[in-house]
């Protein structure tokens, strides 16, 4: 079933001989500046190795251009390869979070990787090959082509996590995450099988079609179980988590914050079309399945991170626990009103808000976490002590980014919880609000951990009395600058980001 189930999507996908090349901009350009940086590392000497870090940013931000001029364009969604493959207001919006996410990152490589001694040019080649994966994410629509999207952001993930190969520690996150991670594609290839063998087709649309003519049979539920609980995997939810730890402590903190923003959020843009465009009439396999994960995530991520003392695995169950959010909207996607499904409008909007403002934040937060180990060589929560004492700019930084992954007023955090709960009062059922009230619950006790950093940053002494400041590089600095604007006018303006989302629409569903 599988040989058969690979063949028919290579003709199924490839036969339609329509391209569109502009739509493929932003690919084009992403691969064109991977080879780039391949090529250009063969023949740079030592010396000039930062050239591949400004050669990958500028090509991040060039492809960030075509996605603007598709984002303004009045021609509706692009469908290329039968359907496989989609250009809609959605998959711009997260191609743009991709794109800006991985800029950032690269902004929090560039010291880093230069002042550790690292392989510079295969750094980068590998950060935009699993970016370029990303972004092919964001407009698949076919089993096949979300696979491939998969593997080629998760495969560099896989290296990047063991960097630092002299460290035990980075050697563990690597293998760990490796092999959880086949372990994860596995399952989900062998539940995609299932589904194209029960509905012999693997556009996304197709299958929805199919399982809605034919109701969902024993075979259909297990193919829809098994490829959700593979990108739970990559969201890290509970109990598909244990990688996360392990792998966001030993790895090179700027990958950790890639894996916890970028990577997370290509796993949630699958998740959201499977459910949205493919799985619309399996509500009752998903539905009870996502109510129970996003409880327990939401709830072991916070417990876990509480008894945390080093602020890199505190941030790791933090991205637990976060991701549960996440998932609550997700649980509400559609809704069955005496066997007529209606989609949920204001769960599409709730988890692109949340993602949009949840990259900021958080990459924003690992920004600070780079700088002040610069000083410290520590990931202890302790060594943050007394840190706006002498560097006020930081405290003052760290104080916004936990604040808002604590979801205070008026930061971004605040907005992308009230979009959740708003997703789950639209829907009204029981079982929405109880979820809600367990969110909320949630949200206070999240409070603790982010508010002991905050104690350490404003109310306890630098650690053995050191005051020396801290130095900040520029594109370090450029980073910060950039996730506190976003943190704070995401926050200050909701308005901008709540019409917004209300405008998005998702081809291959009909939106009120």
């Amino acid at each position: 079933m599988l040989a058969a189930f690979v063949a028919q999507a290579a003709g199924e996908v490839w036969k339609s001989p329509t391209v569109d090349y502009h739509a493929l901009a932003p690919e084009i350009v992403l691969a064109g500046v991977v080879c780039m940086v391949l090529l250009l590392d063969l023949f740079l000497p030592e010396h000039r190795k930062w050239m591949t870090a400004t050669l990958g940013g500028f090509g991040v931000l060039g492809a960030l251009i075509p996605v603007l001029t598709l984002a303004v364009s009045d021609e509706p969604a692009r469908v290329m390869f039968s359907g496989g493959y989609v250009v809609d207001d959605f998959s711009l919006v997260l191609k743009a979070l991709f794109l800006i996410a991985t800029y950032v990152v690269i902004l929090l490589s560039t010291t880093y990787v230069d002042e550790g001694d690292y392989y510079e040019g295969e750094y980068y080649f590998l950060l935009l090959t699993s970016a370029l994966g990303m972004v092919m994410m964001a407009s698949s629509r076919d089993l096949i082509s979300i696979f491939v999207a998969l593997e080629f952001l998760s495969i560099p993930a896989y290296m990047l996590a063991g960097w630092r190969k002299r460290d035990t520690r980075s050697n563990e996150a690597s293998v760990k995450y490796y092999l959880l991670g086949v372990f994860a594609s596995a399952v989900m290839l062998y539940g995609m099988s299932l589904l194209y063998g029960v509905t012999k087709t693997t556009i996304l649309t197709g299958i929805g079609d199919a399982i809605r003519t034919n109701g969902v049979d024993s075979a259909a539920a297990l193919g829809i179980v098994f490829v959700l609980i593979g990108f739970a995997f990559k969201v890290s939810a509970v109990p598909f988590h244990q990688w996360a730890p392990d792998t966001y402590e030993g790895a090179p903190t700027p990958v950790t914050a890639f894996l916890s923003v970028a990577s997370k959020a290509a796993g949630f843009v699958a998740l959201m079309t499977l459910v949205f465009v493919g799985f619309p009439d399996g509500i009752d396999v998903w539905k009870p399945l996502f109510w129970v994960l996003s409880v327990i995530t939401m709830t072991v991520g916070n417990v876990l991170a509480l008894k945390q003392t080093n602020i890199v695995r505190m941030l790791a169950y933090s991205s637990v626990s976060q991701g549960g959010f996440i998932i609550m909207p997700l649980a509400f996607a559609w809704t069955n009103d005496g066997g007529v499904l209606s989609v949920n409008r204001d769960s599409l909007t709730a988890i692109v808000t949340y993602l949009l403002v949840y990259a900021a934040m958080n990459l924003g937060a690992f920004g600070v976490v780079l700088a002040v180990s610069r000083k410290t060589r520590s990931g202890e929560i302790s060594s943050f002590g007394g840190l706006f004492s002498y560097a006020p700019a930081l405290g003052v930084a760290m104080t916004l980014f936990m604040g808002s992954l604590a979801g205070i007023p008026p930061l971004g955090g605040w907005i992308a919880k009230f979009t959740v709960i708003r997703a789950l009062a639209s829907d009204g059922s029981g079982w929405a609000i109880a979820l809600a009230v367990i969110g909320m619950v949630n949200a206070v006790i999240a409070v603790g951990y982010y508010g002991n950093v905050l104690r350490e940053v404003w109310m306890k002494p630098a650690p053995d009395g050191d005051t020396r400041p801290i130095a900040v590089p520029s594109s370090l600095g450029a980073a910060l600058v950039i996730c506190g604007a976003a943190t704070l006018v995401l926050g200050i303006l909701p308005n901008l980001v709540l019409r917004f989302g209300d405008r998005l629409d998702l081809a291959g569903i009909l939106l009120p």
